[in-house]
């Protein structure tokens, strides 16, 4: 398939040609929200805690007789009835990751980038360019490319100094392409990719997913116990 290349202008000036199994991959709903609840689970730190009535300091001595006043029956101002006691099932610190497969987050991310170019909201500039190192500079360009809210910009091969120009531009990211994930691709309205960081997600995410495997060490696999790697007892 082909995609539309423009300058930092936001002018048509060719096209280029991409992986259909990068950029064309159908909708698959169920994989992307997995992907994504595992990803935005892995972000919380588990840190929330509560003291139970065991770790709330007091309460030792009962608090009134058993028997006798009338009122119910109580052993500890601290129990979780009483102000100032413990918390009854409350939250505790925990893990809450989730582990991902491999082929499900490079899959989510094939199939968000082609929403992307379904729904037009791609756009793959030539080169970034900028006459001077400035912010406005960049908001220029982003006006230009009608990238003007909840931007992700993908800016691989250019100048280091360009993509920091645009850190201070509210609701705009930027992103290494190797770092792209599931999340801020569908959160992003426009995601703006440099033809450098294009051809480099191909390289990627581009073709079969191959699992790489540690070779073997072949030194001593074959030989007997009680016996040397020579063969001789």
């Amino acid at each position: 398939m082909k995609l539309e290349l423009r300058n930092i202008t936001g002018a048509v000036v060719g096209s280029v040609e991409v992986r259909d199994d990068v950029f064309g991959a159908p909708m698959n709903a169920a994989l992307v929200h997995q992907v994504i609840v595992g990803q935005l689970a892995n972000r919380r730190q588990g840190t929330a805690k509560v003291k139970t009535r065991a770790e709330v300091s007091g309460g030792g001595a009962k608090p009134r007789p058993q028997k006798g006043s009338g009122r119910s029956r109580q052993g500890s101002i601290r129990s979780p009835q009483w102000k100032g006691g413990g918390v009854a099932f409350g939250p505790s610190p925990r893990s809450y990751r989730q582990r991902t497969p491999k082929r499900m987050k490079r899959e989510s991310l094939r199939i968000a980038l082609s929403d992307k170019v379904r729904g037009r909201q791609l756009v793959v500039v030539e080169k970034l360019e900028l006459e001077e190192m400035k912010t406005r500079e960049m908001a220029k360009v982003l006006i230009g490319l009608n990238a003007t809210s909840s931007v992700l910009l993908v800016g691989d091969g250019a100048d280091p100094e360009i993509i920091r120009t645009a850190r201070n531009i509210p609701r705009v990211k930027t992103l290494p392409v190797d770092l792209l994930n599931t999340v801020d691709l569908i959160n992003a309205r426009r995601v703006v990719m440099t033809l450098e960081a294009v051809y480099k997600a191909e390289q990627l995410w581009g073709g079969d997913f191959v699992r790489k495997r540690v070779a073997a060490v072949e030194v001593g696999l074959d030989a007997e116990p009680g016996e040397d790697e020579s063969g001789d007892n």
